[in-house]
Order: C-alpha cells, then structure tokens, then sequence
C-alpha cells in the first residue's frame, strides 16, 4: 500500500485514495477506534518485553551472586529454573527453548532407514515403513516433526544399519536459536496450587 497519503484522504483496504469528506462518520470512528487499540497494544507489548527483559537481568545477577558464595563463575545460559519466595506463595520459572534444525545428513540417515526397512519388510507387512514415512512427513510450510524425528532416536534396534542412521541423524541436529520463556505463579485457593499470572489479553 502506498505510504505516502495526501492531506484530506485515507486509503481503504484496496489501496485506493477516498476524500476523508466522503467517508461514512461510522467507518472514521470504526477506524479511529481500531487504530487507537492497537497503538496501545503495541505500547504494551513493548512494556512487557522491557519488563521480561529487566526480570532475566535480575535472575542473571541473582545466578552469578549465588555462583560467587560457592567461589565459582556460572557459565551458559541461565534457563530451566524455578525461583520461589520464601512464603512458598509466588514462583518464578525461566524456561529455555532450542528450534531445532537438520543439516543434509538427515536425508542421508533417511536413505540408511529406507535401507533398513526394505531389508526387514521383505517378509512382512508394509506398516513399519508406513511409520518411518510418518516421522519424516513435512507441513504445507515444509518443516520436519522435530518429535517425531527424533523420537526414532530412542528406538531400542539393534541393526548396526540402523545404528549407523541414527549417527547420521543425530549428527545433523543443530541449534539454530534459542528462545526464553518466562512464567509467574501464585498459589491460591484452599488446596494451595500453583496457579500461573496470566500476561495473554484474551485470557484476562
């Protein structure tokens, strides 16, 4: 859509210039109204991406104090733990997912399971190979079950075949990046259950 807007129009959906004077009272107030919510979610979303920010910083000088009483430096990334308060009232976790990502090999441990699979299906039905096929399958975007793939990984086969594969597979893995998540609990009720502090509008 064409950015560059003359004074006294807007444009519509289409990206056709409309004389402000012609448009309906009714659609300029939907559009005011749309507008304006979204200028302050966008401002809250900023607030609490600098609130997790600030909240990880403080956990990271939190870690590097509690390393420094032990006389030892804390290396890595300061992820997978739950904080609490002394009450036992609040907690505090930071959770650190890896997107994980394969490297060609992963079409070449592909070809050894296929190998594999001919040699044990020859006299048996083709169910196996229906579920190889399964933990290989892509989304319309082209992206691998993470799970499902790696989950062959804990098969129990003895197959030096098959061995060889999962080398191949588990050598094509890498870390493309990492995200952290934060989440906040309170205990309530008379059962005491951790029950965690919403952040997400639609569930307020």
């Amino acid at each position: 859509m064409n950015e560059q807007i003359p004074n006294g129009y807007m444009q519509n959906a289409q990206g056709h210039l409309v004389p402000i004077e012609t448009i309906d009272d009714l659609d300029l107030l939907r559009n005011d109204l749309v507008i304006e919510a979204i200028k302050s979610a966008q401002e809250l979303r900023q607030d609490l991406a600098c609130f997790k920010e600030a909240v990880i910083d403080d956990i990271n000088v939190f870690v590097d104090l509690a390393a420094e009483k032990y006389k030892t430096k804390f290396g890595g990334k300061k992820g997978n733990l739950s904080l609490t308060s002394y009450d036992g009232k609040y907690k505090l976790m930071i959770a650190i997912s890896d997107t994980i990502t394969f490297d060609e090999r992963l079409l070449i441990a592909k070809q050894l399971i296929d190998g594999c699979i001919h040699e044990w299906t020859i006299k048996s039905s083709g169910n196996i190979k229906a579920l190889i096929e399964h933990a290989f399958q892509t989304d319309k975007q082209g992206n691998i079950n993470t799970g499902r793939v790696l989950g062959l990984m804990k098969l129990k086969i003895t197959d030096d075949k098959w061995k060889q594969a999962m080398e191949a597979l588990k050598d094509s893995i890498s870390v493309a990046s990492s995200k952290s998540y934060m989440r906040l609990y309170e205990r309530t009720g008379s059962e005491g259950k951790y029950e965690q502090i919403s952040l997400d509008v639609s569930s307020l």
